[in-house]
């Protein structure tokens, strides 16, 4: 002991240092420590450094006070050694573009450098380990420095491991092995500093202090390398992430408030995206190869495992730290249209067998609509999802309308709060309206146009114990309204009765059609008195109509529908409400079906609408100013055109009882009525009317009559190149062909070659190409992506450009001031016009009633002056 007492401690070279027995170095501490804390701060050498650090670890760390090693030890070492370890990188970084295997020295060079790094790392090691093991409760504030250096240097090493393709481009084989060892060292050192940290204690009755804010440093620096380590080893990544989730439940009373939720959220959100994706394009490429490949097989199976860990995961931190989750409720909202629009039956799915979908389903797919329920309560998610200004891009709107119809399952066995504050329309703020859950599945519904058209199909189980069968869309959405409608809370029958009545009124038929099935089933469901009230409410809707407009012919299909479902007695008392008997009544009785009625009471009804409209048409006969009118017109009048298009029909159901010189004057009229090139629906109820002549026998008296004008009618439509109505031409003209007696007419009417082919291949069922299931798909998708661009918007000038103006009449001696008042006339009937044809188009603003009402009274005063 004399000889070795002979040098000072403090002068001992550290080569002779690292020999020293466990005794001398506990006795020698005091005297040692601050030399080697010097030196350590003083040296240029990067091997000095390491080699200083070790002594310190290995030898002398041991015996300090743990209490104290924040202040005698961590504080002093570690921020150089952080320092040190980013001087290495930097200059392995610099040094790498100069690699080769024939420049010798700069290989030496890089792999002492990572070499020297390798050490740092196990001294940190040395450090975490130390500390695990003499103390069973670790107070955090007393190694503070530590965490936060080993992450630091966890982190970059991490980073130049995952770039090292890049950053040693063609020479990574020449360092591969001390890379390799490198990150096997960071992931030793993070295990044991996440083994270290599960140790700590924070004292919950204490709001605020270092140990706090500390731990929530550590948490978001484990998110950051959960970001770098994601592609580079799974279960690493897993493990990292159940730790966090781990931590952040473990101190919740205390940190809550100063996580930063929203980083959590999103990186958590974009790993169960990243897994997802991964999991799909493995399915795909095992369902495109023949051969089971089971290496594929397995990596599926894993990465399907990994994804429901991480859905899993969300769903645990969601449920317990919703309160301070407002901003990440759009994140969550997009997690959930982003998975669906990636499965089956998305129009954007990847391609992936039956059995696959099944199991990502089953795996996956189950935890996301618990998700949903956990965030039914929470309003800012409300607010997202029912955003009045939310606009998807085409891929997400279906799994809007799927996600809809999950929240209006959900609804039900939620409270009445919780109902109303999905299904009541609200201002959010000056610029934000939240629109009712009704709304927005009418709304997302209307939307999901190619997924309508394609159908796409989905899996529904129509009654408990049966097997899944698949159902199309407009199903799947009606079948859940309606169990919706069914079970909605009394108080928001208004909000029911609103959503309806808008979606009849849509200008899109399917939304109309959805509102009016789902309304029939109100109309069954309920009350007879509630059917009795909605007729009653339809048919005043109705009898206010300004005109012709797609809203009137919604609202009268639903009359008519509705119609059939009251009983006899409110039958009689709709009856005896809108007496056919008045002419004003005869509009809602021209949509209702005497089909609807009892027997008695049909047959007496249709003979009062009979005596009625016969009535009508007397009175409108023998009107003199009428009749001095009649030969003004022209078939281009848009009220004439309609006249026609309900009279050719008519006309045609009673062929067999018409006059053959009514027929003749018939067919003229419309060989006329084409040359001047109607609308389209003028020229389907030709279509219609023609259809109905192939059973007629034409008397030989007047066949130079009819037929010349019949094959020439026929000719026209058959010439028109709107594919609609020249499918409906081949089906009208097929009809007439196979029922008429009058054969030679058939090629008369076949004015064209090109018409023959036509009429041939539509026969023959040649001619067109078949359509394979993804050429449809991909057809579908950009059929939708075109139909929701947006429509340009009609003027009230461009409106009235377009409405058709009166045919001129003959000139006449006009009176004084008589030419002003016909100009002043014919501007306000322009006028009322260009209103008529944008009620055609969208449905009116709520003031617009009652601007009119106050031009009606305008106009009765005027009329006592006229009188």
């Amino acid at each position: 002991m004399s000889q070795e007492r002979a040098v000072p401690a403090s002068a001992v070279p550290l080569e002779e240092l690292s020999s020293w027995p466990e005794e001398l170095c506990r006795r020698e501490l005091p005297s040692v420590l601050p030399r080697l804390l010097s030196m350590y701060q003083h040296s240029d050498s990067w091997l000095e450094h390491i080699q200083i650090l070790k002594i310190i670890v290995e030898m002398f760390l041991p015996h300090m006070n743990h209490l104290t090693l924040e202040q005698t030890f961590f504080s002093q070492v570690l921020p150089k050694t952080v320092r040190l370890f980013d001087d290495m990188m930097y200059e392995l970084t610099s040094q790498a573009r100069g690699l080769s295997s024939q420049n010798l020295e700069i290989q030496t060079t890089i792999r002492n450098i990572l070499q020297t790094m390798v050490q740092l790392l196990g001294a940190l090691t040395g450090c975490v380990q130390h500390v695990c093991a003499t103390q069973e409760s670790i107070i955090l504030e007393n190694i503070h420095s530590l965490p936060s250096s080993v992450l630091h240097v966890i982190k970059s090493t991490f980073v130049h491991c995952k770039n090292s393709e890049s950053v040693y481009s063609g020479r990574l084989h020449l360092v591969s092995d001390l890379l390799q060892a490198l990150f096997k060292e960071a992931y030793s050192l993070q295990k044991q500093l996440m083994e270290l940290l599960d140790m700590v204690c924070i004292d919950p009755l204490i709001d605020e202090n270092d140990d706090i804010l500390n731990m929530v440093v550590v948490i978001h620096s484990l998110l950051d390398i959960c970001s770098v380590i994601s592609s580079m080893d799974h279960a690493f990544h897993a493990n990292t992430w159940k730790f966090i989730i781990k931590q952040s439940l473990k101190h919740q009373s205390v940190i809550k408030s100063q996580l930063k939720h929203k980083d959590i959220i999103t990186s958590l959100c974009e790993d169960i995206l990243f897994s997802f994706r991964s999991c799909l394009q493995l399915a795909e490429q095992m369902t495109q190869s023949d051969a089971q490949d089971n290496t594929d097989c397995k990596l599926f199976q894993k990465t399907l495992k990994l994804c429901r860990f991480f859905a899993n995961s969300l769903l645990h931190y969601t449920k317990e730290f919703l309160p301070f989750l407002s901003d990440s409720c759009c994140t969550l909202h997009q997690l959930y249209l982003q998975v669906h629009s990636k499965f089956p039956p998305s129009l954007y799915a990847a391609g992936i067998s039956k059995a696959q979908q099944e199991e990502i389903a089953g795996a996956f797919l189950v935890t996301l609509d618990p998700l949903v329920s956990q965030l039914l309560k929470f309003q800012p998610f409300v607010e997202v999802v029912l955003d009045s200004e939310l606009e998807l891009p085409c891929e997400l709107q279906f799994p809007q309308c799927l996600l809809l119809v999950v929240i209006m399952d959900e609804l039900p066995s939620q409270p009445e709060d919780v109902q109303t504050l999905w299904c009541t329309e609200t201002q959010v703020s000056e610029a934000t309206t939240r629109v009712s859950l009704l709304k927005a599945i009418f709304s997302s519904f209307e939307q999901c146009s190619g997924e309508l058209s394609l159908p796409v199909h989905l899996q529904e189980v129509k009654s408990k114990g049966q097997t899944e069968v698949a159902v199309t869309l407009y199903q799947h959405v009606c079948v859940h309204l309606c169990t919706f409608i069914a079970s909605l809370h009394p108080s928001l029958f208004t909000e029911l009765d609103t959503a309806l009545l808008n979606a009849v009124l849509s200008a899109n038929m399917i939304t109309s059609l959805l509102a009016m099935d789902a309304w029939c089933f109100l109309a069954r469901y309920g009350t007879a008195e509630l059917c009795a009230h909605h007729v009653t409410i339809v048919a005043h809707l109705i009898k206010s109509c300004p005109g012709e407009c797609h809203q009137l012919t919604s609202l009268s299909v639903l009359l008519r529908r509705l119609f059939f479902f009251m009983t006899p007695p409110q039958q009689v008392e709709f009856i005896q409400k809108f007496s056919p008997k008045e002419a004003e009544n005869l509009l809602l009785w021209q949509y209702i079906s005497f089909q609807a009625l009892p027997a008695e009471l049909r047959k007496q009804t249709a003979l009062e609408v009979s005596r009625s409209g016969t009535a009508q048409c007397r009175k409108w006969l023998s009107s003199s100013r009428t009749l001095g009118e009649l030969e003004s017109l022209v078939t281009g009048q848009p009220y004439v055109q309609q006249t026609l298009c309900l009279l050719l029909p008519l006309l045609g159901f009673f062929i067999q009882t018409l006059d053959p010189q009514l027929i003749s004057q018939v067919i003229t009229l419309q060989t006329s009525l084409l040359k001047s090139e109607p609308p389209d629906h003028v020229r389907l109820a030709v279509l219609d009317f023609l259809s109905s002549l192939g059973k007629l026998f034409i008397p030989q008296a007047i066949q130079d009559k009819i037929l010349p004008h019949l094959s020439s009618v026929f000719a026209l439509l058959l010439a028109d190149r709107n594919w609609l109505l020249e499918q409906h031409s081949l089906e009208a003209f097929t009809q007439f062909a196979e029922g008429t007696n009058h054969e030679e007419i058939v090629p008369q009417c076949l004015s064209s070659e090109e018409t023959k082919k036509k009429v041939v291949s539509f026969l023959e069922k040649t001619g067109f190409v078949e359509e394979t299931a993804a050429a449809r798909v991909e057809r579908v998708k950009q059929e939708k992506g075109t139909f929701w661009e947006p429509f340009a918007k009609v003027t009230v000038e461009e409106a009235k450009k377009s409405a058709l103006q009166p045919s001129a009449k003959r000139a006449r001696h006009e009176l004084p001031l008589e030419e002003e008042y016909r100009s002043a006339l014919q501007a306000a009937t322009a006028a009322l016009e260009a209103i008529e044809l944008l009620l055609q188009k969208s449905p009116p603003p709520d003031w617009l009633l009652t601007k009119m009402e106050i031009l009606q009274e305008r106009i009765d005063k005027l009329k006592h002056h006229v009188f």
